[in-house]
């Protein structure tokens, strides 16, 4: 799996690259909105975990960008410290598939994962 990690906190993106690591996964990293659309434009990812708050463009804007650009594109999963009632609908509304909320447990990022390689197998069987 292609997989993007959109976060603009160092420390934030150490931890989960690491967490990805330990399950045999790679990731490249963009440090806010505008950097995904320009990853984008020079590589498909099957998968974009995407920090909320970032500077330049927040992800709910980069999501609803890469919509209407690449409305098959990839899924797209948001990674916020926010848990407040509605934060998950206002993602999902956004165009976000899934939520997962931080501090990001390994056993969560993983059952997650595994989720998402079975979403992205079957855009693939089905596209």
């Amino acid at each position: 799996m292609q997989i993007l990690l959109a976060d603009d906190n160092i420390i934030n993106r150490k931890v989960i690259l690491q967490m990805l690591d330990k399950m045999g996964y790679r990731a490249d990293i963009a440090s806010d909105g505008t950097e995904v659309l320009r990853a984008l434009e020079h590589q498909t990812y099957d998968l974009i975990l995407m920090d909320i708050q970032m500077p330049e463009m927040d992800g709910l804007e980069a999501t609803s960008r890469i919509r209407t650009l690449w409305p098959e594109g990839p899924v797209i999963v948001a990674l916020t410290a926010y848990a407040l009632d509605g934060d998950r609908e206002r993602c999902l509304e956004a165009g976000m598939d899934d939520y997962l909320s931080k501090p990001i447990k390994m056993g969560e990022l993983r059952d997650a994962m595994m989720q998402y390689e079975a979403w992205v197998a079957d855009r693939v069987i089905n596209a």
